[in-house]
Parts: C-alpha cells; sequence; structure tokens
C-alpha cells in the first residue's frame, strides 16, 4: 500500500467512528525518539522516516509537522501522500492545535492514542480544544489498520557491571529515594528506557541503535518493580534485581498492577503517556516533574567518563582507518552511500567490546550531505567519486561508552565556497570548544558562539548546536542541550554533549564539524566557580577543506594543539602507510 491508501484506510476508519481529526504522533508508550518497529506508526502511514516530526489527517486535508533538520527530507518522503509539510519554528507556519481548530467545526472529536501521547501533549491539546468547543478523545485507530506490525524482539537484557557504570544500582535507588521523600512522593513511577536502563545497571538491544528494553519501573518506599519480558533477562540480571530488591514483573501485567495503586503521592514525569495517568487519577495524587535519575544519569561520574574517553580512542582508530581506506579508493572502486556506511561499521567492529552502532550513519555526498539527516537507502542512493565532497555522521556504541562524530571533507575538487563556508563552521566549532563560562550557564547562552561566524555572513543552521549523550546508552539524552531554544537546565560538570554546527546548501553540499565534549571545573575566582570544555572525540580535520586566512591566531593554536592531541592518543594504534598519512594530516596548520 502506498501512504496515500494508508490514509485513505484511516479516514475510513475515522468516518465509522464518527472521528474529525486524528493525530499520529512519532512515539511509542515510553516516548521514545527511537522506536521499536512495531511502534512506527507515523512512519508507517506517512512514509516519513525522520526522528521527529507528527502527523495530522482531518477529513479533507493532511499535514506533517517537522523540525528543521527534515525540511528538505521530508518533501521527498510525501511527495504523492497528500500530506502536506509544515515546516515547525519557520514564520508563518501555523501551530497544529490552531490549525486543527480552524480545519473542523464546533463540537467535533479529535482522537489519538493515549498510550502514545504523552500527558504534557494531552492537557495541552485537551485545554486549547475545549476552549474551542472541541473534544479530545483516547480512540487507537492505527490498530484497526495496521495489521503487520511484526512481533517484539527478544533480545537479552543484560548487566552493566559497577566497573563500567561507576555506581550500583542500589546506590542508585537509595539516592532516587532520598529525593522522592524530599518530594513529599511514595511511590515513584518511570516510564522512559534510558531512566530505567541506567537506574538499574542494565541493558538490552530492543530498539535499534539504543541499548535499552521495554519496560516499566515502579518504586516504592521500601520495594520496586520492573515490568519486562522475563525471559529477556540473563540468569546475571536476575540476580542483580534480586540482590537489589526489585521484583520483576511480566511486562503485559503493568496496567493491571496499576489499577492496585490507590492512595500514593505519585512522583511522575509529565512526559509519560497519559493511558498511565488514566488509569491512576482517580485514586491517587501527581506529583509531576522530571524524574530525579535523569539528572543524576546526566552527570557522568569518573568511571563512565573514563569509558568515554577509552571509547573514543577505539572509535578514532576506526575513523582514521576508514578516512584512510575512503581517500584512498574512492573513484578506484564502485561505492555508494549506503556501501561506505557498511564499510565504516565494519571498521569499528573490529574494535574490542564494539557492540553497534549508535544511529544510522548519515553519509551524504554532495547536494544529499544537506539533508540533514539523510539515510541513504540501499537501492537508489548516490555513486559516490573522487569528486565533490562527502559528509560522514556516525557513532558507535562500546561497552564502556558511546560516540558520535561528524567530519565533512572533499574527496576531490570542491569549490571556494565550500572550503569557505566549512572554514566558517570549523570556527564556530573552535569557538564553542575554547569557551570558559560560569556555573548557572545554559546551553542557549553559548549556541551564539558556534553561529558568529556564520551570522556575520547572513547564514545559519536550522538544527541544536549540541545534545545530551548517554554513556553506553542513547546517543540523545537530556535534560541538557546546547540550542537555540530555550532550556532552563544549566550545564553541569560531567554533562557529555555534542558540539556540531552545520552548514547546508540545498542540491550542493552540507559541512557539519562535530565532537563530543564533557563539561569539568576550570577554576573557582572571586565572581564564581567557572567551567570549561574537555574535547573527548579524536580525529583529524582536513586541512584540505580550510581557509586559514579565516581563522585567528588562537583559533589555529586551537587546532594545532587538538590535532597534537589526536596524534598522542591515537597514533600508536595505527601502521604503515595509514600511521604515515595521520601524521602528515596532524601536522601545523
Amino acid at each position: 500500500m502506498t501512504a496515500k491508501d494508508k490514509v485513505a484506510l484511516l479516514r475510513a476508519a475515522m468516518h465509522q467512528h464518527a472521528i474529525d481529526t486524528f493525530i499520529v504522533y512519532s512515539a511509542d508508550p515510553h516516548m521514545s525518539e527511537y522506536l521499536p518497529e512495531e511502534w512506527k506508526e507515523r512512519t508507517w502511514l506517512s512514509g516519513f522516516t525522520g526522528s521527529a516530526g507528527f502527523v495530522v489527517i482531518t477529513k479533507n486535508n493532511a499535514g506533517l509537522w517537522t523540525d528543521g533538520r527534515y525540511f528538505t527530507q521530508a518533501p521527498i518522503e510525501l511527495a504523492g501522500s497528500g500530506i502536506d509539510l509544515f515546516k515547525d519554528g519557520i514564520e508563518g507556519t501555523p501551530n497544529y492545535i490552531d490549525w486543527i481548530i480552524s480545519e473542523t467545526q464546533e463540537g467535533s472529536k479529535i482522537a489519538v492514542n493515549a498510550l502514545c501521547t504523552s500527558n504534557a501533549n494531552w492537557e495541552l491539546l485537551q485545554n486549547k480544544l475545549a476552549k474551542a468547543n472541541r473534544q479530545l478523545i483516547d480512540m487507537p485507530l492505527l490498530k484497526e489498520i495496521w495489521k503487520d506490525r511484526g512481533t517484539p524482539v527478544k533480545n537479552p537484557v543484560f548487566v552493566q557491571p559497577v566497573s563500567r557504570a561507576g555506581k550500583s544500582a542500589s546506590d542508585k535507588l537509595t539516592a532516587i529515594r532520598q529525593e522522592m521523600n524530599e518530594m513529599g512522593a511514595s511511590f515513584h513511577l518511570l516510564s522512559s528506557l534510558d531512566d530505567i536502563a541506567w537506574t538499574l545497571n542494565l541493558r538490552g538491544s530492543d530498539v535499534e541503535c539504543n541499548p535499552v528494553f521495554l519496560s516499566y519501573l515502579t518504586i516504592g518506599k521500601t520495594n520496586a518493580t520492573l515490568y519486562v519480558d522475563t525471559q529477556k533477562l540473563t540468569d546475571e540480571a536476575r540476580q542483580l534485581m534480586h540482590e537489589t530488591g526489585v521484583s520483576v514483573v511480566e511486562y503485559n501485567r503493568f496496567f493491571e498492577d496499576l489499577k492496585t495503586i490507590k492512595n500514593q503521592q505519585i512522583l511522575i514525569s509529565p512526559n509519560c503517556n497519559q493511558s498511565v495517568f488514566e488509569t491512576l487519577k482517580t485514586t491517587n495524587t501527581f506529583i509531576k516533574t522530571a524524574v530525579p535519575g535523569n539528572l543524576m544519569k546526566a552527570q557522568k561520574n569518573e568511571t563512565e567518563l573514563n569509558g568515554f574517553r577509552s571509547a573514543m580512542v577505539k572509535d578514532g582508530v576506526a575513523m582514521v582507518n576508514f578516512l584512510y581506506w575512503l581517500t584512498h579508493n574512492v573513484g578506484k572502486e564502485p561505492m555508494t552511500e549506503y556501501t561506505i556506511g557498511k564499510k565504516l561499521r565494519g571498521f569499528r567492529a573490529e574494535q574490542r567490546d564494539f557492540v553497534g552502532e549508535s544511529f544510522d550513519s548519515i553519509i551524504g555526498y554532495k547536494g544529499n550531505g544537506a539533508i540533514i539527516h539523510y539515510k541513504a537507502p540501499k537501492e537508489g542512493c548516490s555513486e559516490v567519486t573522487n569528486d565533490g565532497s562527502i559528509l560522514v555522521d556516525s557513532g558507535g556504541q562500546y561497552l564502556e561508552g558511546t560516540t558520535d562524530i561528524t567530519r565533512t571533507f572533499p574527496l576531490g575538487s570542491v569549490s571556494e565556497e565550500f572550503k569557505h563556508d566549512a572554514t566558517l563552521v570549523l570556527k564556530g566549532h573552535i569557538q564553542l570548544s575554547m569557551m570558559k563560562f560560569p556555573k548557572g550557564t545554559r546551553g542557549v547562552q553559548l549556541d551564539t558562539l558556534a553561529r558568529m561566524a556564520l551570522w556575520n555572513e547572513g547564514k545559519d543552521y536550522n538544527h541544536g548546536t549540541g545534545h545530551g549523550v548517554g554513556c553506553f546508552m542513547n546517543v540523545h539524552e537530556g535534560p541538557q542541550n546546547i540550542r537555540k531554544d530555550m532550556n532552563p537546565q544549566e550545564l553541569l560538570p560531567g554533562m557529555v554533549v555534542s558540539n556540531e554546527p552545520g552548514y547546508y546548501v540545498e542540491g550542493k553540499y552540507g559541512i557539519r564539524h562535530e565532537n563530543l565534549v564533557v563539561v569539568k571545573e576550570w577554576k573557582k575566582t572571586e565572581w564564581n566557580t567557572f567551567y570549561e570544555f574537555e574535547t573527548l572525540t579524536f580525529c583529524p580535520f582536513f586541512k584540505n577543506a580550510i581557509v586559514k586566512e579565516l581563522l585567528s591566531a588562537e583559533e589555529i593554536q586551537w587546532l594545532n594543539n587538538y590535532h597534537k592531541q589526536c596524534e598522542e592518543k591515537l597514533g600508536s594504534f595505527l601502521n604503515g602507510a595509514v600511521k604515515e598519512w595521520f601524521l602528515e594530516l596532524v601536522t601545523p596548520l
């Protein structure tokens, strides 16, 4: 079936149930960013594969709202679907709730699947729709029309030992219970998969590229219960849960057990799905706030940071071997964006304790580099030759850490315009890398540094500059970030974030330079405690894409120092012609 056929089926179901509008969020019951196959409802319906965005279907019209990362990709994937693209965050784009109101009459019914709708979204919808005399209801219509969802995977749930986690599950539960006590909570419910995995020192692979497993976790003052497919637990995982005082119950019993919870002060995130709230709301009181373990998880301990440092060396070695292979074989043998991505995975797989990719590699040749989250299809992607530029954004999951790195570089002749823009992006990357900032600084206050060189020429990019990264965990992690949007979370020591400014010219090229950095204390002064960034990623930048005259002396010094560090970290693990080439790459600019 085409997307147009699927939308027609949905409209038939809407008509049958007297529904005027149906909203399909990109979510599963755990509000995950990356979804298990059986929960990719928006992708199934629309054909749009991006990680962010939602679809609204009315009787006569349909729209997809997504952010700037997908403004180039979305029209390609939506072609022929009858679904219009609404560019979220762009002046003139209507708020989707206002659009729904304009498309419907008073008394209309708007439906969602409450299991895949956060409480925050539900309440926002309900309040605005009620004021316009529209009704919000829970009705999972896609359950009726998407028949071949597949079955959930049965991958093992295994232990992340304290030697890598740095803190025991018992100690984490104690710290969380202390926060519960301070908030006056008698019961705590977690639904986000990475928070559960971190809390219990467990990992899995139910979601592609993310070492998590489908589960819920409830924590009382003296007890805790993990709801999971119990067949997935390794013997070691079962033993750890027993020793930690965590009962293990089948995943499909979760909502039945929730009905027995009475007269509790429940600490719960507003990002939890609305079905949970509906089940609990009659006989309990909610304390709605971010789960306390989320901030604990974001501030990596020294064991985790050392794991990151170890993983980055392995990843740097894999990247250098890959970059040598690509630059020395392109134009001599057939290759595509897709086969290059597979080759890169192979180089990472040679490294000890490699588990898998941390996301699907983004290999964008020439104009495809301007598609910010481009995923090369196996059939029909671009042939790659020794001409133009290529953007390679990739990462690995290692038992001790997670990596995410982007390098953009020439494969042959490139324009002076490309080199100029690549240098502007590099200037922004370096300026952010060098920044010293006082305690209390938010990411939004640093975002300007990465954009200033571009802004001075009237240029910009439609994505954030930095996202949090987990430790052998999700490659996108909150609550911290570096972006234009106001986020009240201050940057704190131990937080790992990406540093990835970019610039994109549709149809020509995309440029992004990305390293991971960690916040650390710089020094205390009479004014405040000041922080700085330690760069964790080690892989050279390509000097043949740099216009030296555009860099300040300070920026050149940073780059030379960084390349010296690359030599010190990676040199002893490289051999022969690869090492000779690498040593040339890291010579001073």
